[in-house]
């Protein structure tokens, strides 16, 4: 916040450096100050500028002791500029204080006027692509998706909001040795025996996978026959993945028909999270095109065709790096057989973003199991000669587990979305039921799905990408501790204040003026001895000032993980304030200020978990 203001005095500091004789002292950068009865933000100007004089000068110079009369010599020059109650000059930092009443003011007065774009940052000049949302096709969406889905969805709205023109894009996998068995599956076991409804087909469809792995998979202590039997499956499965590969009209056509089945399933559970994905690529289409880049990879040098000697297509990373000790290891981007691998197709699919789509960044989430792996195409994209590669990013996330252990899609003990989502509504409405029986019909009902849902999305967000979760009912729909409802309930409580003001619009409307109770927030201690700042006051204006460089720091480290915190620590502080500080009973000097102050809370509250893709009700 406040950039014009210090972006007014980092040019009055280069003057006085100028003035100095100081050329090169870099960029001016302001951290906040903790606060500590005022809220303040600091340079360390002192230190570059002195050390660029001690390397002009050419000779020893005690740069501790230039740095500390720089820094002097600045603040004298500097004053003390409107808006701020001191500037100091503390060894070699510069450090200005903003007047507390006068800040406190400000910041609420931003957020009523800027409302749903309070924390919007400023166009970045760049555009980034975030793929997610992309289940293997022929299985249903479970809770697994359901991470990858609502961490992309999170990271999306951020980094959009703090300034990068964003593309949302899926990439489904479509083809491979899984799919080409679950359509082997069907085609042998189950031909015309499909369901009708789309979430029913969807889950019919994983059944048939799960045998097909079943089927195909070998079994300790596994009879001659049953062994026979396998290998015989086995050997259909592949001549179908041939088949499929020479454009088989026959196989082709029960692939797509197959595969919409998941896509519409897919477009069902987007839609109900709120996901609208602006380009879809699938890797089907992705397969010839990244054959060809294999022959051009092969032609520069980069990569050894080993296949007349029944070998794959490779490369040698490390060795193509110049590095001494393994790190990369080796690389298969094309098999013996002419057949497509996951790297043929996303070399295949990072030439288009970076072509057709003239993306600056590309983040790919996808599940930590798949690190190397994009470090892998990561390196070979640089050595392809692609500048986009250094801002390849992997948002790697773990694995989503069960308190009985790990699921899986090929075993078949898996917990399905649409199970989870409807699970959570019920318990939701059961809660509304007995704590406010008195909201009912579409209203309950209203609630009860943004309750429910906004619990799932951030049971997956509260925690580090990184790690594992272990999902928890109790946990989830926890309405005190860090969980959703927590949170979208202090959003219900800011609203049930304001509803409870007759004159809330005026006061709304009404815009800060002189240091003193005119609407605007309390006056400063100062200036008024029968008003005092309480804690829980300082502390929600401090957490709501915070909100646009949170937005900031969430996009440039990729972690949606800082707004979930964020959204949590406001709505405790919004509470602390709730219960500690009186706002329609409090004094005529206080209570029109209070009031704005709520209404501010209620926006940012708002707009973090709008960012989270979480709802804000305005009742439970």
């Amino acid at each position: 916040m406040f950039e014009t203001e210090l972006a007014r005095i980092a040019g009055q500091i280069q003057a006085a450096l100028d003035e100095m004789g100081v050329r090169e002292y870099g960029e001016i950068k302001w951290v906040p100050i903790p606060f500590d009865g005022q809220w303040g933000v600091s340079t360390a100007v002192g230190y570059p500028a002195a050390a660029a004089e001690a390397r002009e000068i050419g000779h020893k110079t005690d740069v501790r002791e230039r740095a500390r009369q720089i820094s002097a010599v600045i603040a004298q020059k500097l004053g003390v500029p409107p808006g701020f109650a001191r500037v100091e000059a503390d060894k070699g930092y510069l450090n200005l204080y903003f007047d507390t009443a006068s800040y406190a003011r400000q910041v609420v007065e931003i957020i009523l006027v800027e409302g749903p774009d309070f924390g919007r940052g400023q166009p970045k000049g760049e555009r980034l692509m975030v793929e997610f949302a992309q289940p293997n096709t022929h299985h249903s969406f479970h809770i697994g998706h359901l991470r990858n889905a609502v961490l992309g969805e999170a990271l999306a709205r951020i980094v959009e909001f703090a300034g990068f023109d964003t593309i949302r894009a899926s990439y489904p996998g479509d083809i491979g040795l899984g799919v080409i068995k679950c359509i082997w599956a069907y085609q042998k076991f189950y031909q015309g025996q499909e369901p009708e409804g789309v979430k029913e087909r969807g889950r019919w469809l994983a059944t048939v996978y799960t045998r097909a792995h079943e089927l195909t998979t070998e079994r300790q202590g596994e009879t001659p026959e049953e062994r026979a039997r396998r290998e015989q499956y086995e050997a259909e499965v592949r001549a179908l993945y041939q088949r499929w590969d020479a454009g088989d009209p026959e196989v082709r056509a029960l692939w797509l028909r197959t595969r919409q089945w998941s896509l519409d399933e897919l477009a069902e559970i987007l839609k109900t999270l709120g996901v609208k994905i602006d380009v879809f690529f699938y890797e089907s289409q992705a397969d010839q095109l990244g054959k060809a880049i294999v022959e051009e990879l092969i032609q520069l040098g980069v990569a050894e065709d080993e296949r007349a000697s029944g070998g794959p297509v490779l490369i040698k990373i490390d060795e193509k790096l110049g590095l001494k000790k393994e790190k990369y290891r080796t690389a298969v981007i094309l098999r013996s057989d002419g057949t497509g691998l996951y790297s043929t197709r996303d070399l295949a699919l990072a030439k288009i973003k970076f072509e057709t789509y003239h993306v600056d960044r590309s983040v790919y989430v996808v599940d930590v199991r798949q690190s190397l792996y994009f470090e892998q195409v990561f390196k070979i994209l640089e050595l392809w000669g692609f500048p986009q590669a250094a801002k390849c990013n992997h948002l790697a996330y773990g694995y989503v587990t069960l308190p009985e252990g790990a699921m899986s899609s090929r075993k078949g003990n898996v917990i399905f979305f649409q199970d989870v989502y409807e699970e959570a509504v019920r318990r939701v409405t059961a809660i509304i039921e007995e704590k406010n029986p008195d909201l009912a019909g579409e209203a309950r009902d209203r609630v009860a799905l943004q309750v429910g849902l906004g619990a799932l999305v951030y049971a997956m967000l509260a925690v580090d990408n990184v790690r594992h979760i272990v999902f928890d009912w109790d946990a989830a729909l926890n309405f005190e501790g860090q969980a959703a409802p927590y949170i979208q309930y202090a959003h219900v409580r800011a609203n049930s204040i304001l509803a409870r003001v007759e004159d809330f619009p005026s006061l709304l409307a009404s815009r800060p003026g002189s240091d003193s109770a005119d609407g605007s927030l309390p006056p400063s201690p100062a200036k008024s001895r029968a008003f005092s700042w309480e804690a829980a006051e300082i502390n929600l204006i401090d957490l709501l000032s915070r909100f646009p460089s949170e937005v900031q720091r969430a996009a440039e480290d990729y972690k949606p993980l800082y707004m979930a915190n964020y959204a949590y620590d406001l709505a405790k502080a919004f509470n602390d304030f709730y219960h500690q500080v009186p706002v329609l009973k409090a004094d005529q000097s206080a209570r029109a200020g209070r009031i704005r102050l709520v209404a501010a809370a209620r926006q940012v509250l708002a707009n973090a978990l709008g960012l989270l893709g979480i709802e804000a009700p305005l009742a439970m």
